[in-house]
């Protein structure tokens, strides 16, 4: 345990939270691929598989760490693990608020071409996606590192002139 601390330079026990939390989801993100599979498969062997699965994602997140860790500037090396979490409650949650905005303004499928549908979801996802991005990374006390990352983003967008 002391060399997994020293690893990812954690000082205090609390921050052993992420690592565990990335895992956690890492396995439960496994777990529903081997639902895309036949139902009649025993409970063992999804978890089994599931297991399989999360062993190559984390060595996936082990190789992207390395190649982030130069590219974003944090303190300490667990914080990328806090980022990603970010990112990843991020992307769901956008889908999630935009949806129900999307009805709200009374955009279906039905009274709009199918294209221009996917186009608004698409950007209206995206602006949420903006906003959660920031707001759960101050949360997750990440909010230096995500409004820097916000306005690169808007810049890429083109729309530097509304941050600078």
């Amino acid at each position: 345990m002391e060399q997994f601390k020293q690893r990812w330079e954690i000082q205090e026990n609390w921050q052993l939270l992420f690592p565990f939390l990335g895992f956690l989801g890492l396995f439960y993100s496994s777990y529903k691929i081997t639902g895309l599979f036949r139902e009649e498969y025993f409970v063992g062997f999804k978890i089994a598989f599931a297991l399989l699965i999360t062993f190559f994602l984390v060595r996936l997140c082990l190789l992207i760490f390395k190649k982030l860790e130069q590219k974003w500037v944090v303190k300490y090396r667990w914080e990328m693990i806090r980022i990603f979490i970010v990112f990843a409650i991020t992307g769901s949650s956008s889908l999630f608020v935009g949806r129900p905005v999307i009805q709200l303004l009374g955009i279906t499928k039905e009274n709009l071409n199918i294209y221009v549908y996917w186009i608004l979801y698409i950007i209206i996802g995206l602006i949420f996606y903006q906003i959660l991005l920031v707001s759960f990374g101050y949360i997750l006390g990440q909010g230096k590192f995500f409004s820097e990352f916000e306005k690169k983003m808007i810049r890429r967008f083109g729309l530097g002139r509304f941050v600078d």
